[in-house]
């Protein structure tokens, strides 16, 4: 085998492009593998294996810089660059990242998990390497999906504008191109890019411009020649018009064209940008069949693609998704808007069920909560489904255009919490901090599927403004599902647990947590109640202020930061009311970057955990002991 004589990228260059092409079987060989027993993005890396050999092949990394935008397509950068030994654990409890990751390998210069930065990340390096001398090759490698983010034409503008030599693959997995107006644009590419050709292209407008009288005005018709020509034949005239030279399409699985493609890049200065058509999926007809469904897949079975999933409740996101097909028969306000995740959002049957009631912008999240505000002032009830993660892009408009407009806006906020394997750059765990503090608008998180439900309807009913559900990455319950949904009172929490000189305030799948607490404490002869902080803004101001007139000492539990959230409130609240006799101790996730696994060793690593919430307790009940976190002190 290829693969097994291949530790580092120099390795790619002792072969000729026959034995390229046989590594790249080898290597898809080797994904397909492999992932059917740790689930993984496939599709997109199987997609992208001969362009990757031919990136490394060409180039030389770390040297040259390659900078994955998103970075789940970086699977066979890391096997050529050593890490072929590490995907057992892809995407384990302290075991290699499903995404780039500095502290991985100086190949990877460039980590995220979010689209559309990679291009302002090549002009940043790009820069620096100037202003150092140095001359190093910047190569960003970005999707046909991640181009749709406005940030990516900003970057794109700016990169045009200065005129830096660094190269942009668009690497176009959807796009269809007909084989002869493929062969016309290769062939331009070539003349175009050809030195010789580009230097007898100046040479001989100069001389035009030199021939007194006429010389300029042939110089000027040429040049408009040149241009009508390049707009009736060349589908890159976007790119060419903000200042980069576009050469393709390029067949993005022949390795031979990707390896000529990149040689007439290296001809041009200033920016460039190759076009590659490729297929996602490509070598494994399951993934080809259905790339969506492939992108991030569980363990399945190679032979028949069958995807092995516990049995178990329905994810909240189903939940979500039926309900809202229940309330939009009932109110034909309802819009569903995403930012390109309608099968993650699960939205599929609901665009199935109402086309025309249906909007996937694509990756715009900013663009869509102002488009979601502008529709709720007219009129309309938009329902902008959207991962937490990815919400905190579009922070600007959610203060800008939604909360100081007070628009009636509804967030269907998935993935709400730690979502596992994904890591870092997807937790969910930093929308309360980033929205509790924005005027006008309400917060909520269920407990179970039944309230989802109810909170659902909650949002429909609510005119006064905009109004949040989030719900986490995770099964359900299983709870009984009322037939009737009612609204909740806005801001009212729940007593779920009657105690005594103890209370657990805790939010969503934390209730679960403080009632296995509060029964370990039980059997201890410990009475405390466990409070379902339904509302994380505004808070149930009645409920705190009976909990500090009873006498309790109070754990507030929450998956999400500690750092502004819900105990920040419940802190907030007190010293607003001159209350300090009363200890309030905080258990949420603290402040650092909490790295990927599954959601029980997330839990378990920040000490939210039943057994964290019993040794609170107890520390409570010893006199004068700090507990962990802040605390408001008796005076």
């Amino acid at each position: 085998m290829l693969l097994s004589k291949i530790n580092e990228p120099n390795d790619l260059k002792k072969y000729s492009v026959e034995q390229l092409t046989v590594l790249s079987s080898e290597i898809r060989q080797f994904l397909i593998e492999k992932l059917s027993v740790t689930g993984g993005h496939l599709a997109s890396n199987l997609g992208v294996v001969e362009l990757t050999i031919a990136l490394h092949y060409c180039y030389n990394s770390p040297v040259d810089k390659f900078i994955f935008d998103v970075g789940h397509q970086a699977y066979v950068h890391k096997i050529l660059t050593g890490r072929m030994d590490k995907f057992d654990t892809l995407r384990k409890h302290n075991g290699m990242c499903g995404f780039v990751k500095r502290c991985e390998s100086e190949h990877d210069v460039w980590e995220a998990g979010h689209s559309s930065t990679s291009l302002s990340a090549a002009m940043g390096m790009a820069l620096a390497r100037d202003l150092k001398g140095e001359n190093n090759k910047v190569v960003a490698i970005i999707g046909d999906g991640s181009l749709t983010g406005g940030m990516a034409f900003e970057a794109l503008n700016h990169i045009g504008h200065e005129k830096k030599d660094l190269m942009v693959i668009l690497n176009d997995n959807e796009m269809s191109i007909a084989p002869n107006v493929g062969a016309m644009h290769n062939y331009l590419s070539k003349i175009r890019s050809d030195k010789n050709y580009l230097r007898a292209k100046d040479e001989i407008e100069q001389l035009l411009k030199k021939i007194p009288a006429i010389g300029g005005k042939l110089a000027k018709t040429a040049e408009r020649l040149k241009d009508s020509l390049k707009y009736m034949v060349v589908s890159g005239v976007l790119f060419e018009e903000l200042g980069f030279k576009y050469l393709g399409p390029v067949d993005g699985h022949d390795i031979h064209g990707l390896i000529e493609a990149f040689k007439q890049a290296n001809n041009v200065g200033g920016p460039v940008l190759v076009h590659v058509l490729t297929t996602k999926g490509k070598g494994y007809s399951p993934a080809e069949e259905d790339s969506h469904k492939w992108h991030g897949i569980s363990p399945y079975k190679i032979e028949s693609g069958q995807v092995l999933k516990a049995v178990g409740n329905p994810m909240y996101t189903e939940v979500f998704g039926k309900t809202l097909i229940e309330l939009a028969e009932q109110d034909k306000r309802i819009v569903a808007v995403t930012p390109a995740m309608p099968g993650g959002s699960g939205l599929v049957k609901f665009a199935e069920r109402f086309p025309d009631r249906m909007i996937d912008v694509g990756i715009a999240e900013q663009h869509a909560a102002t488009m979601c505000a502008a529709m709720a002032m007219e009129g309309m009830k938009p329902v902008y489904a959207v991962y937490s993660t990815f919400m905190q892009r579009a922070y600007d408009q959610i203060v800008h255009d939604i909360c100081r407009h007070n628009a009636n806006v509804m967030f269907a906020i998935d993935r709400a919490g730690f979502v596992g394997a994904d890591g870092e750059t997807h937790h969910g765990v930093y929308d309360i901090a980033f929205m509790r503090h924005i005027p006008n608008i309400v917060l909520m998180m269920p407990k179970d599927e039944n309230e989802l439900r109810h909170m659902m309807k909650t949002a429909l009913e609510y005119n006064d403004g905009p109004i949040a559900y989030r719900y986490p990455r995770i099964n359900v319950p299983g709870v009984p599902l009322d037939e009737v949904l009612t609204p909740i009172p806005i801001g009212s929490w729940e007593k779920v647990r009657e105690g005594e000189g103890f209370a657990i305030i805790a939010v969503g799948p934390m209730v679960q947590v403080a009632e296995e607490a509060a029964e370990i404490l039980k059997r201890e002869g410990v009475s405390a109640s466990v409070v379902n902080a339904r509302f994380i803004k505004p808070l149930d101001h009645t409920m705190l202020l009976n909990l500090a007139r009873e006498g309790n000492k109070i754990v507030v539990l929450e998956e999400a930061s500690q750092a502004g959230s819900l105990g920040s409130a419940v802190l907030e609240f007190y010293a607003e009311q001159g209350i300090s006799g009363v200890d309030v101790s905080l258990l949420g996730i603290p402040d650092r970057f909490i790295e990927h696994g599954s959601i029980k060793e997330q839990l378990d690593e920040v000490g939210l955990t039943a057994e964290s919430v019993v040794r609170e307790i107890k520390k409570f009940r010893s006199e004068h002991q700090f507990t962990y976190g802040k605390k408001v002190k008796p005076s």
